[in-house]
């Protein structure tokens, strides 16, 4: 089954205030949050009348457990649109359409039964145009571009965030409510920044919350509005460890972390990186790590520690989804980045033994190298899709950046070479919106 691109908000977007009304009783920090399971499977059921002779010894059934409920969750590299990436969206007729771009990779995206992405600029505010490096500003159309390849939420805290001030603050947020997809790491109230960007998926019989925090190293010395300082998370291990602690106390399954850190272009994680990655394993409360920031891929590996002490898995670095970068501009793995699968179970409930559903665990994780095709007009690949290349690509082009791929990726994990298929109905995107 193929997922539907994401072209109508309502019914797949929901406030808090909308789920407490639904039952679901989902609040945080200023809200208190709580997403309850599915209701629990009867320990009996009413016998029916059997036709058999009253003689017949009746057979007694086996307790059985329920099914245990699995997703995946699709992860990827920075969406930088430069100069030449909004030039190749713009249409004839002024307008932008970001579709031709994304669309070689949805598949890969549209598999997924939760799809995040990390938007790394902010949208141009009202009335100002799109602009590239060092101060960027994307068309709005880029969080519809996103929504409509099938992602389901991003990320936006990184160096970027302020590059247009508060003003692309506000209207980058605007955009993905307008485009019904979820959104952490900026806001625009600090009640909203107190939130976590819940996903809420249903699978066998179970209701599974899914939080999402995100916090960036800094912000280019852009200054951060001193009556806002809540518009940016910028990082705090500790803070990021209270967020997802309190996440999971109000009923949060899973919890996932991106980081936007520490140096650009390089592979080897930074010493920086290592330490927030292993504190926030040694807490047992988050269960993926996702990094963004070095334009390059860095390794994907599984960390002691973790919830349950199963551990915890990290991603130091996803490289670019979508960006101008490449060996002439930058250094060579500019072009290409990860995509990451990572594969969540929630073992069933055993109702005759008393036994709960849970708890989610991340139980491995996977990755796929991309690229974008420049020449093509910008146009994003799985490398497993184009052995032979493209019009603009040659064959030996594309064996090198995928084993260049490989290379960062490291052994920790193994690569995907082909798409998920999802394993039940699109997560409700639970809406930051300031209710008080």
């Amino acid at each position: 089954m193929t997922r539907h691109a994401r072209t109508h908000p309502a019914p797949r977007q929901w406030t808090l205030v909308g789920l407490v009304a639904a039952g679901l009783g989902i609040a945080l920090a200023a809200v208190a949050l709580a997403v309850p399971r599915g209701p629990a499977t009867p320990v009996g059921a009413i016998r029916p009348v059997s036709s058999a002779s009253p003689d017949a010894p009746t057979p007694t059934p086996s307790p059985t457990a329920d099914p245990d409920a699995a997703f995946t969750i699709l992860a990827a590299g920075d969406v930088l649109p430069h100069l030449p990436v909004i030039g190749s969206a713009r249409t004839s007729s002024g307008s932008y359409d970001f579709a031709p771009l994304l669309d070689p990779l949805g598949t890969w995206v549209r598999g997924a039964d939760l799809a995040l992405c990390h938007l790394e600029v902010p949208v141009a505010p009202h009335g100002a145009k799109p602009s590239g490096y060092p101060m960027f500003a994307s068309p709005a159309e880029i969080a519809q571009g996103l929504a409509d390849g099938g992602w389901d939420g991003c990320s936006t805290a990184s160096n970027h965030s302020v590059d247009r001030g508060f003003a692309g603050v506000a209207a980058t947020l605007d955009a993905l409510d307008a485009a019904a997809l979820g959104h952490v790491g900026t806001a625009r109230s600090a009640w909203e920044q107190s939130q976590p960007q819940l996903y809420v998926l249903e699978r066998a019989g179970q209701r599974l919350t899914v939080a999402h925090l995100a916090a960036t190293y800094g912000t280019n010395g852009m200054p951060v509005d001193a009556d806002k300082p809540w518009s940016v998370d910028l990082l705090d291990t500790a803070r990021l460890v209270a967020q997802a602690q309190a996440a999971r106390s109000a009923g949060a399954d899973l919890v996932v972390a991106s980081v936007h850190c520490c140096v650009e272009y390089v592979t080897e994680p930074t010493a920086r990186q290592t330490e927030v990655a292993q504190a926030l394993a040694d807490s047992g409360v988050v269960d993926l790590l996702i990094g963004h920031h070095a334009h390059v891929p860095q390794p994907v590996a599984r960390l002691e520690g973790g919830p349950g002490g199963d551990g915890m898995w990290v991603a130091y670095g996803l490289g670019n989804m979508l960006s101008n970068q490449d060996a002439e501009c930058c250094v060579a793995g500019t072009e290409s980045g990860l995509l990451l699968t990572a594969h969540v179970t929630s073992t069933g409930a055993f109702p005759a033994r008393g036994i709960p559903s849970g708890p989610a665990r991340v139980t491995g994780v996977e990755w796929t190298p991309t690229t974008v095709d420049r020449g093509s007009g910008h146009r994003l690949h799985a490398l497993i899709d184009i052995p032979e290349g493209t019009s603009t690509l040659s064959a030996s082009e594309v064996a090198t950046r995928a084993e260049r791929v490989r290379a960062a990726a490291g052994t920790g994990a193994s690569e995907r070479t082909d798409p998920t298929t999802p394993t039940g109905p699109e997560p409700l995107v639970v809406i930051r919106t300031d209710v008080a």
